[in-house]
Formats: C-alpha cells, sequence, structure tokens
C-alpha cells in the first residue's frame, strides 16, 4: 500500500464520519463541526492526489488548499455568527420543524418526541 492510498482511504474515512455526524445530528454545532471535517477530507484528498512535477510538487493543489482553508475559516465564522444569534432568538441551537404556533408538524415519534419534550421543558423553565 503506498502513501497516496493510504491518504486517499484516510480521507474517505474522515468523509464517510463526517457525513454520518451531518446527517444524524440536530444540534447545529456539531453540523458545522462535520461540515469542517468534511472540508479537512476533501483537502487531504487534494494533496494526497497532488501530483509532482520533475520532482517537485506541484502547486496548484497546494494554492487549491491554501485558499480552500482560507474561506472554511471564514464560513466557520459566519456559521457560528449565525448560531449564536439562532441561540439568542429561540433560546435552542436547533432548527424545529414545527409550524408558527409551536406545535410540532406530524407525529414525532422515539428519540426525537423525547427530544422535543425536554426541549419544551426548558422553554417553560425560562419563561
Amino acid at each position: 500500500m503506498t502513501q497516496s492510498v493510504l491518504y486517499l482511504f484516510a480521507a474517505a474515512v474522515i468523509f464517510g464520519i463526517a457525513i454520518y455526524g451531518l446527517l444524524i445530528s440536530e444540534h447545529l454545532l456539531r453540523k458545522i463541526f462535520a461540515l469542517n471535517l468534511m472540508a479537512s477530507a476533501v483537502f487531504l484528498l487534494l494533496i494526497a492526489l497532488g501530483g509532482k512535477i520533475d520532482g517537485t510538487a506541484d502547486p496548484v493543489p497546494q494554492a487549491l488548499v491554501l485558499t480552500g482553508i482560507v474561506v472554511t475559516v471564514s464560513v466557520t465564522a459566519f456559521a457560528l455568527a449565525l448560531l449564536v444569534r439562532l441561540v439568542r432568538a429561540t433560546g435552542q441551537p436547533f432548527l424545529d420543524a414545527s409550524d408558527p404556533s409551536g406545535d410540532p408538524s406530524g407525529d414525532p415519534s422515539g428519540d426525537q418526541a423525547d427530544h422535543r419534550k425536554r426541549r419544551g421543558k426548558n422553554r417553560a423553565k425560562k419563561s
């Protein structure tokens, strides 16, 4: 197994973990972390695939990764600022799938129903 294949495998595993975190978690901060982890996996993939030209590293993938890191930091800062505003406005770091009256739409079951009950109790305590 060459070093490039190892990096490609690591990038795929990291990306898979990030997808799992993005799909499973309801907490928006965890979703932001999962997106950052996905970006890191893509950066690792770009560096692993970046070939060598005449014995030196190709500067184009390195420049793309450096630019991507700057963009990722900026987008993360913006997402965290939006999350802080959401928490201040609603008191919860979740996107609620309910109608304007506050009643959940549909018939929640299992863990999501328990989670919504706990959030409702937290809202009542703050009032």
